[in-house]
Formats: C-alpha cells, sequence, structure tokens
C-alpha cells in the first residue's frame, strides 16, 4: 500500500473537517508565503538525503488527553439490531485510529473533528467506577448485562495508564454483574483475573474484532491498534483463561478484506474462539467522506469499485441506517457475503453453539452511599 501524501505517521485519518454541529465553516488556504524554498544543504540537513519524502513529510499530531467529569455512566439500547440493552464507553474518541469506525461522528457533539481530532483529542470518564456504583445501587435497577466497547474501544493505549476500565471491571466484580467486552486492544489480557473470575459464574464474554490477516492492510485501516498476531495471542490467552471468547469481523468492507473472510475465521478457530460474528461496513454522516477520501490515497484503483459495492448494499447510498439493514446491508453482494460466513462457520464449528448467555442470578447490589437500606 503506497504512502498518501498527506499521510501523518500512526494516524488514520487524513483530514480534520469541521463537525456538523458547527455554524462557521473555517478553510484553510495557501498563499505561497508559509514555507520559503530550501537550499540543498538545508534540505540535506533535514535528512532529505535519505529520504526524498522526508521533506515533505507532516509532522506528528500528539495525542492529549483530557478528563470528562460524565454525569451519567450507563447507556441505554432500545435498537432491535444491538444485541444488549446497556453499555458503558470509558472514553470518547480512540487513538486506534481506525478509519471505518462509525463512532467518529460523536465528536461533533463536542464542537471537535470526527477526523484527525477523533484519533488526538480524547477524553476519559474520571468518576466512571464511582458514578456506576451508584447507578447499580438505585431501587429500581434491574441487572442485565453491560457492554463494554460498544462505541470505543475500552482497551484503546491511554487506558494503560488510567485504569478506567479496569476500575469498571472491579465494580462490576464485586456486585457479581455480567458483563461483555468488544476490543482490539492486547491490554484486556492484564485483566484477564477479573474476566475469569466472572466467567467462573457466567457473567462475562469477551469478542476481539478481526478485520485482517494482513499486516500492511492493518496498518493502513487501524494504524494504531494491535497486529492481527496480537490480537489472536488475546483469543488464546483468554480461551486457556476459562473465558468465553469470540471474533467479530467488523468490519467488512467490499474489495477491501472481504476476500479474507474464510481465512480469519479458520484462524480464530485454531486460535479458540467459539463464536463468530461480521458487520458490513457503515458510513454514517462525516464517515462517508473521511473513509473515501482514505480509500482514494491508499487504493486509488480500487476507490470506485468499492464504493460502488458499497452503494449496492445500500440501496444506492453511502449508508443506510436502517434497523435490520445497517448491520448486514441488502442485495446479491450482502446475500453472498452473509452465505459465505455461514458455510465457513458451519465447517469450523463456530456458533455451533448459542453466544454466552450470561447471569443475572449472582447480582447483588452495592450499599447507597446515603446508608439507606432496603426494607424488603
Amino acid at each position: 500500500m503506497s504512502r498518501p501524501p498527506e499521510f501523518r505517521k500512526g494516524r488514520g485519518a487524513l483530514s480534520n473537517p469541521q463537525g456538523r454541529f458547527e455554524s462557521r465553516h473555517v478553510e484553510s488556504v495557501d498563499d505561497g508565503w508559509s514555507q520559503p524554498d530550501l537550499s540543498a544543504e538545508q534540505t540535506s540537513l533535514r535528512g532529505a538525503d535519505n529520504d526524498p519524502a522526508a521533506a515533505d513529510e507532516l509532522p506528528p499530531l500528539p495525542t492529549t488527553v483530557m478528563a470528562e467529569a460524565a454525569r451519567s455512566i450507563i447507556s441505554h439500547n432500545k435498537s432491535p439490531d444491538i444485541p444488549f440493552e446497556q453499555s458503558i464507553n470509558p472514553y470518547r474518541g480512540c487513538e486506534h485510529g481506525c478509519i471505518y469506525c462509525y463512532a467518529r461522528p460523536a465528536h461533533a457533539y463536542v464542537n471537535l473533528s470526527p477526523g484527525l481530532d477523533f484519533e488526538t483529542k480524547l477524553f476519559y470518564k474520571q468518576n466512571a467506577a464511582q458514578l456506576l456504583e451508584q447507578a447499580l445501587s438505585r431501587p429500581g435497577y434491574v441487572c442485565s448485562p453491560i457492554a463494554l466497547g460498544s462505541n470505543t474501544d475500552p482497551y484503546q493505549p491511554i487506558e494503560h495508564r488510567l485504569n478506567v476500565t479496569r476500575s469498571i471491571l472491579e465494580v462490576l466484580q464485586r456486585c457479581r454483574h455480567p458483563v461483555t467486552i468488544v476490543t482490539k486492544g492486547r491490554l484486556i489480557e492484564r485483566d484477564a483475573d477479573i474476566l475469569a473470575d466472572l466467567a467462573r459464574d457466567a457473567l462475562a464474554a469477551v469478542y476481539v474484532s478481526i478485520t485482517t490477516l494482513d499486516p500492511a492492510l492493518k496498518r493502513g485501516l487501524e494504524p494504531r491498534a494491535p497486529s492481527p498476531a496480537a490480537r489472536l495471542q488475546v483469543v488464546r490467552h483468554l480461551n486457556n483463561a476459562g473465558i468465553p471468547v469470540g471474533v467479530l469481523m467488523a468490519p467488512v468492507i467490499p474489495a477491501v478484506n472481504d476476500q479474507e473472510i474464510e481465512r480469519v475465521l479458520e484462524a480464530a478457530a485454531q486460535a479458540g474462539a467459539r463464536w463468530a460474528g461480521f458487520v458490513m461496513l457503515r458510513l454514517p454522516h462525516e464517515v462517508k467522506g473521511l473513509f473515501d477520501q482514505w480509500l482514494r490515497a491508499h487504493l486509488p484503483l480500487r476507490a470506485d469499485h468499492v464504493m460502488s459495492l458499497i452503494r449496492q448494499m445500500r440501496g444506492g447510498r453511502e449508508n443506510d441506517p436502517g434497523f435490520g439493514s445497517r448491520m448486514r446491508g441488502d442485495g446479491a453482494y450482502a446475500q453472498l457475503i452473509a452465505h459465505r460466513f455461514q458455510v465457513a462457520c458451519r465447517r469450523l464449528d463456530l456458533n455451533r453453539t448459542a453466544r454466552a448467555a450470561l447471569s443475572t442470578a449472582y447480582f447483588r447490589a452495592p450499599p447507597r452511599a446515603d446508608g439507606q437500606l432496603k426494607l424488603f
């Protein structure tokens, strides 16, 4: 995969468009006065004698992390095509930088760009554990599995020092509350002690997202996510620890990674995965423009064909938000992908049993902060 001229090392998006809620639009224009011509000697001092592209390479963007004082922690879901009712997102934004991420448009709600801002301006919920204890202790709380990683990855690199996800798991462990996790992050191995304890009572299940086995394609699609080999190792580690684990090929991208479906599933089954699922590429709001820009920079000869196949699955549009079709797509191509996936899973003995049915029988609410006891 050739390096596009707008490439910033370690970042997925190639631009930083304004969010859809901004009232003003700002456009930068180069008037020719910002960068004087450099002499050959100066260029050599910059290292361009060893790399002809070095003089034109854009500087790396630093990651900034800010605390977010959240007022609530559990999000509730009523979508009929998502298999959970409750979720927690420890972080806003994601340093993994996956160009296809459907969570990118959420950055517009805080007046930031779904492009490079989403990857470099991150927020963490510093009071997540405290808020969770308060939520679980409310008299009207009804226990049902909480999903981590439904929006941004709970094990992105900053979790290594912030430990927000682990603090949430510690609360769930004390309360014997069921939890599911979706992640690309290898850091989940750190928390295998908590997850294994929960799994013994059917209180935990993990799904590892694996989109490709090609390291070069991974570096373009998901620049700061762990390698395919590292993710397969996560599957092995969790399975050996007694934690139910599956894989998600999410997303399947037409003419980009769809040819790898069978290989990904074979590798996952060999690593110990019990279940497998897939999601067709979704391009909501600003993601469609960012993905199209990435596609034309990284895979220019395939770009028109890829976008054509996407529109064929989405009723002639880049995105279809309709329940029932948004995760799988419609039409002949979408049906072919679904059939291939089912055949491969059957051959590899994946999905032989239903996905982990987590128990709510062990839940015990934490004591209320005001010390009030239950009447009954």
